[in-house]
C-alpha cells in the first residue's frame, strides 16, 4: 500500500552574490510552496556557512533547512523547482520515516 504521507526534510543552499531581500525572497518563496501543499512547515535559516568544497566558485553560502509533511508528489515537484531556480545552488530532500 502506497504511503498517503510522510515526513520530510529539504536542505538548500543560497548563492551569497544574493542580497538580502532576494535571498528572504527565496525562502518566503518556498515556504509559501510548501505551505500550500504540505504541512506541519518549519523553516530554519541557518545563516551563511562555509562550504566543504567551492561550488560555482563559490566557497560560502546561504543554508536554508526546512521539514515538512506531504504526500510523495510534493517532494518530487519541489526538488524540480529548486533545480530551475536561480540562485539555489545545491539542495536535498530526504524522507525522514525511511
Amino acid at each position: 500500500m502506497a504511503k498517503l504521507s510522510a515526513n520530510y526534510e529539504a536542505v538548500y543552499i543560497i548563492d551569497p552574490r544574493k542580497n538580502e531581500e532576494d535571498t528572504a525572497a527565496l525562502v518566503e518563496k518556498f515556504k509559501a510552496l510548501a505551505e500550500t501543499h504540505a504541512t506541519q512547515v518549519e523553516i530554519d535559516e541557518w545563516g551563511k556557512r562555509r562550504l566543504a568544497y567551492p561550488i560555482q566558485d563559490q566557497n560560502e553560502g546561504h543554508y536554508v533547512r526546512m521539514t515538512f509533511t506531504a504526500t510523495p508528489v510534493f517532494p518530487a515537484e519541489l526538488d524540480r523547482i529548486f533545480r530551475i531556480t536561480d540562485g539555489v545552488m545545491r539542495s536535498i530532500i530526504v524522507c525522514l520515516d525511511e
